[in-house]
């Protein structure tokens, strides 16, 4: 599947609420998201509008290699 082009911070923070993700804190332009499932992690989001397609990419490679399962299919999961 491929990376949405037009996401932004909030809207990807609140797609990450579907794996269990949080916003435990906002500073500035950067929102901080804590999961404790399986174990605790936290990633941080520029809250700009549109993310950069790398931005994106590196904060789903994360997300996805922290809740052990491919990109492809975190993908799908958040906006399938």
């Amino acid at each position: 599947m491929k990376l949405p082009r037009d996401l932004s911070g909030a809207e990807l923070a609140k797609a990450l609420a579907k794996s269990g993700y949080r916003i435990t804190r906002q500073t500035g332009s950067h929102i901080r998201l804590t999961t404790a499932s399986p174990t605790q992690h936290h990633v941080t989001i520029p809250a700009h509008d549109p993310l950069k397609v790398g931005t994106l990419s590196a904060i789903l490679g994360d997300v996805a290699a922290h809740l052990r399962m491919e990109r492809d299919e975190l993908l799908q999961r958040l906006f399938g």
